[in-house]
């Protein structure tokens, strides 16, 4: 049995990533996840621990950063973001293939490790769509929401280090679903 390919696919907030993916899965029959990630930022509304996240205390995530257990982390926006090793390799060897939703510095960690990873970069096809998409979500402040679309300004800038840029625009979902499905199907090739 071959082992699964590892997917990175990063973009910045409001790019849709989460959407994308959820129904990119509804849509195959192929052997692949979504690794959950753990984090210390609180739940937003309709999220649950163990399905979108593990959502842990700071002291739980530095003792697993001690204890090597992560394939990538980082402190972002003043929470610590990372995937744990146990939510990839064991399905990898088992030839499901796993898909990663990380930011742009998780994404070099992780490339770094396994440089056979297929990189997946998603974007808007303009910048007033990500800050409509932060500001909807209802969840953060005015200070908060500049610091993303900040972060997402420096993340845009990296798109030259992925292999396959998909577009993601609200009219066009299915779309940008079909370009990740097929960019996922090729990758057990």
């Amino acid at each position: 049995m071959s082992k699964g390919p590892l997917i990175i696919l990063s973009g910045p907030s409001g790019s849709g990533k989460s959407t994308l993916i959820a129904e990119m899965l509804s849509r195959t029959n192929l052997l692949v996840r979504l690794s959950i990630s753990a984090t210390t930022r609180a739940a937003r509304p309709l999220e649950r621990d163990g399905v979108h996240y593990y959502f842990w205390s700071k002291e739980e995530f530095l003792e697993a950063i001690d204890q090597g257990r992560f394939l990538e982390w980082a402190e972002v926006h003043g929470h610590y973001y990372g995937t744990l090793l146990a939510e990839v390799e064991p399905f990898r060897n088992k030839g499901t293939g796993v898909i990663l939703d990380i930011d742009v510095q998780g994404a070099r960690q992780v490339a770094s490790r396994f440089p056979e990873a297929v990189k997946v970069f998603l974007k808007t096809s303009t910048w007033e769509v990500y800050e409509q998409r932060i500001r909807r979500r209802g969840t953060e402040n005015e200070a908060a929401i500049l610091r993303r679309l900040e972060t997402a300004r420096r993340e845009l800038a990296c798109i030259g280090e992925y292999q396959f840029v998909v577009i993601n625009d609200d009219e066009d979902l299915g779309s940008a679903v079909d370009q990740l499905l097929q960019t996922v199907q090729q990758s057990f090739v």
